[in-house]
């Protein structure tokens, strides 16, 4: 989910949706911001269990910056974006991890090994008068994917979402991504189509700032 000028959809789950879904979670310790999710039977709402599957997701940590920009050239890679990624090891550092920062991480492991992040902050709804969660990036790597990884951070983020008593969880996907949309779409995710994303960026923002 890169800064690049290709249309992409916005998706958004109600509240309502994602509480039907954070029930098969077990292992909650949200004191700690932790969340084991073992793997799950699609036509069963109990978890399986597996132990050679289970899954991890705790908080990025400032230790886990270069491997969160490795993701994230990764993710650009993919979208065909490569030449987008600007920052580096310290400037992740210091805008995801410094005192100011207002953008949270999340890492995925699998058996000890991370296999997946996301990145999300914080929004807000006047409609609604409730926050909501913006997730900007979600990504887990190929070697490791069809094991539930991105449905377990994703529903990590929808547990968040209801346990603060947000509205919305929203991203946005390209619209070419067809497995994407999809995945989205397959657990009650719709697109906002009446919708256009604008941005300021680069010397239009400071043009604009300063004129």
């Amino acid at each position: 989910m890169t800064d690049i000028k290709r249309p992409r959809f916005r998706f958004s789950a109600d509240r309502n949706s994602a509480s039907r879904r954070v029930r098969y979670i077990e292992g909650t310790q949200e004191a700690e911001g932790l969340c084991t999710i073992c793997l799950l039977d699609e036509h069963n709402p109990l978890p399986v269990e597996n132990t050679t599957m289970a899954l991890h997701i705790r908080p990025a940590t400032v230790e886990d910056a270069a491997l969160i920009l490795d993701f994230i050239t990764d993710l650009a890679i993919y979208e065909k974006a490569e030449h987008e990624v600007k920052t580096d090891v310290a400037g992740i550092q210091a805008s995801l991890f410094g005192p100011d920062s207002t953008s949270h991480a999340l890492i995925c492991e699998q058996n000890g090994v991370p296999v997946g992040y996301a990145v999300y902050f914080f929004s807000y709804s006047t409609w609604l008068g409730k926050h909501g969660i913006y997730l900007e990036d979600l990504y887990v790597s190929p070697d490791h994917r069809k094991i539930g990884a991105g449905k377990a951070l994703l529903r990590h983020l929808a547990q968040l979402a209801v346990s603060k008593g947000c509205g919305r969880l929203e991203w946005a996907v390209l619209d070419w991504n067809t497995p994407a949309i999809e995945f989205y779409e397959s657990f009650g995710a719709k697109p906002q189509d009446e919708w256009t994303t604008y941005r300021l960026t680069g010397q239009a923002l400071l043009d604009f700032a300063q004129s």
